[in-house]
């Protein structure tokens, strides 16, 4: 019998790939790439969203 997976809200921006490394196109001395992390400014770096209705009450 299969089992059902909960359904999750994953963020419509990152699209559950909060966390990302950039490189920067430069080398450091021992040849690998310079790189910085960026996280997704929606989640916050969760990956998942708020339901709306919990968002709405929030506002209130």
């Amino acid at each position: 019998m299969p089992q059902h997976a909960q359904n999750t809200r994953v963020c419509r921006d990152c699209d559950g790939f909060p966390t990302v490394a950039i490189t920067t196109g430069t080398r450091h001395a021992d040849g690998t790439r310079a790189t910085f992390r960026v996280t997704c400014p929606t989640c916050k770096g969760t990956g998942y969203i708020a339901p709306a209705s919990v968002l709405a009450r929030a506002g209130r």
